[in-house]
């Protein structure tokens, strides 16, 4: 799957014609749009559009793609302007990394532990999965990243902030989702999705657990990270073992249940370089341990809410990019932060 995938499946949601998408705002033929469009949905695995008397509609699987398309692009833009702040730097740079999915929570909080620093640097942001933060945090390309505890790099130290408990996702209308709490039993049969080689600690956690609950289940579609695995559950109406942090993910179509006995949990640390003398790095990792969401993983700020309906608004504040659920715009002021915010999307 490329950008311009993303982009082409986009314009055609937002124009609705295949036509108009082409000959307005891409440029192309209709033909070869319809073929990109073709190539994107076999390698997604489900239909995303369909042709109507009015036009083009969106599928429920594309519906649930298209707020996730458009967040990927969002960060592509974000990441090309952080690129090119950090070629033509005007403040000393600090570099800080996400394990994807994990802005929602731990962005703000890093932002408010830094705060007093905010005016005399320039945060950067850089979001992966957990094996390129750590080669970036080792090429001193990022300075401390929230990702998952890896081994065999003693160059690293790492300070434990959560141990986050799986939890099952699944549609909303899966016959599972009728109980309370699942059983690994209860997976046996199910269209199983898993986690690829790119989240090596956590495929670990969940290939242990499944083995040592003793069942043997094969997956039969395997993701890169937790937004795509709550697409293809949705698409699918398979079931999969995700972080609980996958719930901030979640859309009306797909819900969680927690796992019966002893749940399993997967790490997430703070890495950095043993020898990265950044006073800012130090003011980080000095506060860190005071800070609230050191002890439990959440977030004083606006995060999602089961059950309310609310979207996402993208914001640009003090040089990073920040992923709010609210009911509305006026919501920012629970935030309590007296910082300028410039709204980029809003994810509808």
């Amino acid at each position: 799957m490329e950008l311009r995938h993303l982009r082409y499946f986009v314009a055609v949601a937002e124009a609705g014609s295949l036509t108009v998408a082409a000959e307005q705002r891409l440029h192309t033929s209709q033909p070869s749009l319809s073929r990109q469009i073709r190539d994107l949905e076999d390698e997604v695995g489900a239909q995303l559009l369909t042709r109507t008397a009015r036009g083009i509609e969106l599928t429920p699987s594309g519906r649930a793609f298209l707020d996730h398309a458009r967040l990927v692009l969002s960060q592509v833009e974000a990441a090309g302007e952080a690129a090119r702040r950090v070629a033509h730097p005007a403040k000393p740079c600090f570099v800080m990394g996400f394990l994807t999915g994990h802005e929602l929570t731990w962005m703000p909080e890093a932002l408010r532990i830094l705060r007093d620093e905010l005016p005399n640097i320039d945060v950067m942001i850089s979001s992966q999965y957990s094996p390129q933060l750590a080669d970036a945090i080792l090429k001193g390309n990022v300075d401390a990243a929230f990702l998952r505890r890896g081994k065999g790099v003693p160059e690293l130290a790492f300070r434990l902030l959560v141990k986050e408990p799986l939890v099952v996702v699944l549609p909303s209308d899966h016959r599972l989702a009728a109980l309370e709490a699942i059983s690994p039993q209860d997976l046996v049969g199910e269209t199983f999705v898993g986690v690829s080689d790119t989240a090596p600690v956590l495929r670990a956690v969940i290939d242990d657990y499944l083995k040592g609950s003793g069942i043997n289940i094969t997956p039969a579609h395997e993701v890169d990270h937790v937004v795509m695995g709550v697409s293809l559950i949705a698409s699918t109406g398979g079931v999969g073992l995700l972080p609980a942090y996958a719930q901030n993910f979640l859309t009306s179509s797909v819900t969680s249940r927690p796992l019966k006995g002893d749940t399993p949990t997967v790490e997430l640390v703070l890495g950095y370089r043993k020898s990265n003398e950044s006073p800012v790095l130090k003011l980080l990792l000095g506060r860190v341990g005071r800070s609230c969401f050191a002890a439990n993983g959440t977030s004083n700020w606006v995060t999602r809410r089961p059950g309310v309906q609310q979207r996402m608004y993208i914001f640009r504040v003090g040089g990073l990019t920040h992923l709010l659920w609210m009911e509305r715009i006026s919501d920012l002021a629970l935030t309590g932060g007296n910082a300028r915010w410039n709204l980029l999307v809003l994810v509808r």
